[in-house]
């Protein structure tokens, strides 16, 4: 079967390109073509751009334009370094289409073939970025002949803005298959009158924890540590460090800048990510896949909310293998925390990932009854 699915697969975020990469080397791992549609419009093409004036303010008047320019060359300089090592791993991992889009109409006039689309995981449907404003997520540019699915993909917000809700529903309702991530989005789509929707797991949970232990590369670090991966630059995520920090007696690694910690990690890629998640002691997040990875890696971890409300993510996931204490809000929610049952856990995370393989299985047409009975 020749499958194509659509992603934000290439915007420099670990996250974001390892569940690309998920899905398509899952579907690959069950014997399908597969590959993913280079799909790149111009909101997605700005990172690491040289000469990009960020602030309004400074793009009028053409001497305040080159002085900020020049103040930001060195630092832009640094992170192209970066950018190099994301592509490394487009160009190592993903099997992308030949050809790159720049719009849904392109996709329309020059349509990548194959029997199955998938429009992918993470937050390809959230409407407060202009993805989940774009057609080509919706798969607005597939033939009515072909079979339309999604995979996992996220609304990431309780709600969906009123505006858009007609023309979205329209779009949805021509899918032959939809299923989200997270328990709102359930919520989402039958506000939206669908109601054929299914909730199924991340794609980075199809792939087995030795798979993606082959992928780490050795990290070269002698001190036992705590991960920090925060968005935000969170006071609540900085208290905490520093408490477990002195209590385990654990060096602080920060994913960002900070001013407590041991060591910054530059550079890091997807590798490199799960590399730093796999040999850390535990892990402070405020990202969905810092959580997913450290459930993946069977890591002691905390979770805290983000700032911009994105949060249904780490929360429903959470929820889903009864694990929702993780989630904290507060210094006092960490105190009481008992050491984490992967047991337990394991074998929640097990029945939801029959449940997505089934999922798939049914897009596919490979639906088995006898394995129906037993998801279930």
């Amino acid at each position: 079967m020749k499958i194509n699915t659509i992603t934000c697969h290439d915007v420099y975020n670990s996250g974001a390109s390892l569940q690309a990469y998920a899905l398509m080397k899952y579907l690959q791992e069950c014997g399908h073509d597969v590959k993913i549609i280079d799909y790149k419009p111009e909101y997605l093409s700005r990172h690491y751009k040289l000469w990009i004036v960020a602030n309004p303010k400074y793009e009028k008047n053409m001497i305040l334009k080159v002085i900020y320019l020049l103040l930001k060359l060195p630092g832009r300089l640094w992170a192209l370094k970066t950018k190099k090592v994301f592509d490394n791993f487009r160009n190592q991992y993903l099997n992308i289409t030949e050809t790159r889009y720049n719009s849904n109409e392109e996709l329309k006039n020059n349509l990548p073939e194959a029997d199955i689309y998938i429009a992918g995981s993470d937050q390809i449907w959230n409407a407060t970025f202009q993805n989940g404003k774009d057609e080509a997520f919706y798969l607005d540019f597939v033939p009515n002949n072909k079979i339309k699915a999604s995979y996992a993909a996220s609304f990431a917000t309780e709600t969906f803005p009123e505006e858009l809700k007609q023309k979205t529903s329209k779009m949805l309702s021509k899918f032959d298959y939809i299923s989200v991530r997270e328990k709102s989005g359930l919520d989402i789509l039958k506000d939206m009158d669908i109601k054929n929707g299914v909730q199924v797991l991340d794609p980075v949970f199809l792939l087995d924890k030795e798979h993606w232990e082959k992928m780490c590369i050795d990290i070269k670090c002698t001190q036992k540590y705590l991960l920090v991966y925060d968005f935000d630059n969170n006071p609540l995520i900085k208290e905490i460090a520093i408490k477990i920090s002195e209590e385990k007696g654990l060096k602080i690694y920060t994913i960002f800048k900070s001013d407590y910690s041991d060591k910054v990690i530059s550079q890091m890629g997807p590798i490199e990510f799960i590399s730093y998640i796999k040999n850390a002691e535990f892990i402070i997040s405020n990202s969905f896949h810092g959580t997913a990875y450290s459930l993946i890696f069977e890591k002691e971890f905390i979770v805290t909310n983000r700032v911009d409300k994105i949060n249904t993510r780490m929360r429903d996931l959470l929820s889903e293998i009864g694990i929702s204490e993780r989630l904290v809000s507060n210094i006092d929610g960490v105190t009481c925390l008992e050491r984490l049952n992967y047991s337990d856990i394991k074998d929640n995370i097990d029945k939801l990932i029959k449940r997505s393989k089934l999922y798939l299985d049914k897009v596919i047409g490979e639906y088995n009854e006898e394995k129906d009975i037993i998801c279930n």
